[in-house]
């Protein structure tokens, strides 16, 4: 039988000590060792699938050897794994792809099945939030992180866990996308002019959602912490479904 699923993901940020992290890596790994090797082509990871990640030469963050595992796993019986950087997880380097992922930038267009994708993690796409930009560019820098490489990693790790975790807890996980107020759907309409597409794929915000955009769908993905959530796009009937 051909392969004809391909899954969507996002936002597990493991490792983020917010609601139960052991429960939400189980549940996670669990979804993984669902996927069903003989029937699935591909598996896209949408971004912030660590809460953080940064790899030097010689070291990478503990934790989550059971999702690498599963990955490997289905890497190894012929899925194919891609992986974005989201704005949590965006110092990767080659770690990822030594074990056999494939590193996106977005937007990524694809053709599946005769339907075409617009994929990305969905951080800072459309106008407006320069603040965010900013930073964004000095975080990706290559000055920032050797600057970041100096630290020890005891130190790196601790700080930013904990950083994290403090601005996890000073606001809510949960975001209300407003529609056609947002700058993503703003993005993806004037995109949509020039690159029609059938569906935009994104996450980051937490939120769930379906929606139109001209004769497409943005469809974001939520967050694990809230329910374990994915998509299933399937090319012998040519639905998108959303799972969890």
């Amino acid at each position: 039988m051909p392969k004809h699923l391909t899954y969507f993901v996002s936002d597990t940020h493991l490792g983020l000590q917010v609601g139960d992290p052991k429960e939400r890596e189980m549940n996670f790994v669990r979804f993984l060792r669902s996927i069903d090797p003989a029937q699935t082509s591909a598996l896209y990871l949408l971004g912030d699938i660590f809460d953080f990640w940064y790899e030097y030469r010689y070291v990478v963050p503990k934790g989550g050897a059971r999702v690498l595992g599963a990955l490997t796993w289905l890497i190894d019986n012929g899925v194919r794994v891609f992986f974005f950087e989201g704005n949590h997880d965006h110092w990767c380097f080659s770690y990822f792809e030594e074990l056999g992922m494939v590193k996106l930038s977005q937007p990524h267009v694809t053709d599946i099945a005769g339907k075409r994708f617009c994929l990305g993690h969905g951080d800072g796409l459309g106008p407006g939030n320069h603040w965010y930009k900013f930073l964004k560019v000095v975080f990706t820098s290559r000055w920032a992180q050797v600057l970041f490489s100096t630290l020890h990693p005891w130190i790196a790790f601790h700080w930013a866990t904990g950083w994290s975790h403090r601005s996890r807890s000073e606001k809510p996980i949960s975001y209300v996308f407003r529609g056609e107020g947002e700058p993503l759907y703003t993005y993806c309409s004037r995109f949509q002019e020039h690159n029609p597409v059938n569906h935009f794929i994104f996450g980051h915000y937490h939120s769930r959602v379906d929606m139109p955009v001209g004769t497409a769908r943005l469809h974001i993905l939520g967050d694990w912490m809230t329910a374990p959530n994915w998509l299933v796009f399937d090319s012998d009937t040519g639905v998108l479904d959303a799972r969890g």
